[in-house]
């Protein structure tokens, strides 16, 4: 079968040693002649869209089209697309993740941020996630079975360009999903934080951080929880862009106004000619 993509750029937040990434690398050999990976030398789970400003990126180059950086997933991919790859890939691919991607933990999913990151750059991307139950093994096999392919179907339908689409696989065997479902992340599934505070051997005082978790809550075939418990692959487009401005809606004149802001007079003037904006 013919390969529709010439190169993809591999990446995760488990890190390099994860299984998940092997299973991608598997499912990328079926869809792209070139298969590059750029991915964490440590696992960087929770990190989001989050890139290293405060101290340097160490990159290690350990097999032909490998490489392992000390950062994020973010960091990988705009190493990789910028320096490390000699074209820009056709495709950005991140996980397969330990554990599902759904509800509130896509804001905070560093698989995510590799592949919005990719989505920034105007490079197609998708992230995989492979949910499980704690104490039982991971069904790897249900990614590997059916990430390959549905990267194609995917890659021949489209899909809008300011999206990275969040695929996450049921914790079942292959031959027991039941389907694929459009939904959406619906939030709920986090109840609140856990907080563990402990003292070093100078007593001084550290914290770990944690969410305290409630799939329970969420329900609908529609939400990502919902399709996952139902034995079913949820396929979700995930922006940056929330479009919040059509759903809400305030008096921005009068608003304008509470703060002393003669509005009336500021559009009388032209705009400025300085367009740049220091960020």
């Amino acid at each position: 079968m013919s390969k529709p993509i010439k190169r993809v750029l591999l990446t995760n937040d488990d890190g390099w040693r994860g299984p998940g990434l092997k299973v991608l690398e598997e499912i990328a050999a079926q869809i792209a002649e070139e298969v590059w990976i750029v991915s964490p030398d440590l696992d960087q789970s929770g990190v989001s869209m989050s890139i290293s400003v405060h101290h340097p990126l160490r990159v290690h180059h350990f097999e032909d089209r490998r490489f392992s950086v000390s950062g994020t997933p973010s960091d990988c991919v705009l190493l990789g697309v910028a320096e490390l790859m000699p074209e820009k890939p056709d495709l950005v691919l991140s996980g397969v993740n330990h554990g599902a991607n759904i509800s509130d933990s896509v804001a905070y999913s560093g698989t995510i941020g590799g592949a919005l990151t990719g989505t920034l750059l105007g490079i197609p991307a998708i992230a995989l996630s492979q949910a499980y139950h704690a104490g039982v093994p991971t069904e790897w096999d249900t990614a590997r079975e059916y990430g390959g392919k549905l990267v194609r179907e995917l890659l021949a339908e489209g899909w809008p360009e300011d999206c990275a689409m969040n695929i996450n696989f049921p914790a079942l065997p292959p031959k027991q999903v039941r389907g694929v479902a459009i939904c959406r992340p619906q939030r709920g599934s986090i109840g609140g934080v856990n907080i563990e505070r402990r003292e070093d051997t100078r007593g001084v005082p550290y914290y770990w951080l944690g969410f305290q978790r409630q799939t329970e809550k969420v329900t609908g075939l529609q939400s990502d929880v919902g399709a996952l418990r139902e034995g079913m692959i949820s396929l979700s487009p995930v922006r940056i862009e929330r479009d919040i401005a059509s759903s809400w809606q305030v008096d921005t004149a009068a608003m304008a106004s509470t703060l002393g802001i003669d509005a009336a007079q500021a559009a009388s003037k032209p705009p400025s000619e300085d367009v740049s904006i220091d960020h």
